[in-house]
């Protein structure tokens, strides 16, 4: 017998090392990728819903202060931009948003529609920052005047609550106009083709509505409403994400802040990106006060005297008790 007969060829000794070199190269991908899943099922996304018109998240997203602070906590932020508060409420309804900026009426629709969330803080009165609008020719003169009249405005906006609000005011009901329910941008169109009498819309389209197009004001929300706007959260992410939600806030007063002591530069970085003339846009900022507080008994009250108005007014579909929206 040769004495090569009990020797591996070289053949079977490279068969030998590619299969282990294969094995080992498998159970590293294994060990990579069970790594991999549990570094991602142990990271947190946060995914904030935001408007173009909401400057204090708008510039929040551009400086990534939250970004950098939360990313320490192995959180990921993503946002996500909606025409307005009633959109960005449908996406926090059907589980696509966590946290996000509205006016005061769309979570009172949201929340007679289904929708899971809690009110987390609130900004101070800013009456100012919505208005009635009409052409700089027109005849109407009052909120009186516009009795058979079409008003466009979104439909469960906050500017919803300030045409019923400014109605009730001059002795008219809801049924007295035709509501024409148009996103901002269609709103405009329609208000510049003399399509409707009046627009009720909020800063800044308000403010450069003024200066585009020599709007003149009807009546704006002074002496009629409140107008506060909130930060909302889905409610399971506010059970389970207090720490997280703690650091937003801390970070949106920190913005605010910085607004309110450099408003003029603000709204040079807001102008890019709202696509307005940044003086149109430091208006607006003036208009609001950009100061958030936690959710008191109050603006509760208030919140539901407009749930019950709605509800009077056929325009939710239940009557509803804005409290349960508190985390307890």
């Amino acid at each position: 017998m040769s004495i090569f007969t009990d020797r591996p060829s070289t053949q079977a000794i490279r068969r030998r090392t590619l299969g282990a070199l294969c094995a080992l190269t498998l159970m590293t991908t294994v060990g990579l990728s069970v790594c991999n899943l549990a570094q991602a099922e142990s990271n947190t996304v946060l995914r904030i819903g935001y408007q173009k018109a909401a400057s204090t998240l708008v510039l929040l997203k551009a400086h990534g202060a939250l970004e950098k602070r939360l990313k320490a906590q192995g959180v990921e932020v993503k946002w996500a931009e909606f025409a307005a508060g009633p959109q960005l409420l449908e996406a926090l309804n059907v589980g696509s948003v966590d946290f996000g900026y509205v006016g005061e009426a769309p979570p009172v629709f949201a929340q007679a529609a289904g929708a899971n969330f809690v009110y987390s803080a609130y900004e101070i009165p800013t009456p100012d920052a919505e208005a009635i609008l009409v052409p700089k020719d027109s005849t109407l003169k009052s909120v009186a005047d516009l009795k058979g009249k079409k008003v466009a405005f979104n439909k469960g906006s906050d500017v919803h609550w300030l045409v019923v609000a400014l109605l009730k005011k001059a002795g008219l009901r809801y049924s007295d106009i035709e509501p024409v329910y148009l996103a901002p941008a269609d709103a405009r169109a329609a208000f510049e083709k003399g399509a409707v009498d009046a627009w009720a819309i909020w800063d800044p389209f308000q403010a450069a509505a003024e200066k585009q197009l020599q709007a003149r004001r009807l009546a704006s929300g002074v002496g009629a409403v409140s107008h506060h706007q909130f930060f909302l959260s889905a409610r399971p992410f506010a059970e389970k994400h207090a720490d997280v939600l703690r650091i937003v806030l801390e970070e949106v007063s920190r913005e605010g802040q910085w607004i309110r002591a450099n408003t003029a530069q603000a709204a040079a970085q807001l102008a890019p990106i709202q696509g307005l003339d940044p003086d149109v846009i430091e208006v607006g900022l003036k208009r609001y006060a950009h100061i958030f507080k936690p959710v008191d008994a109050q603006v509760l009250e208030e919140q539901q005297r407009i749930a019950d108005t709605f509800y009077e007014l056929k325009l939710i579909p239940k009557k509803i008790n804005v409290s349960d929206a508190i985390l307890k």
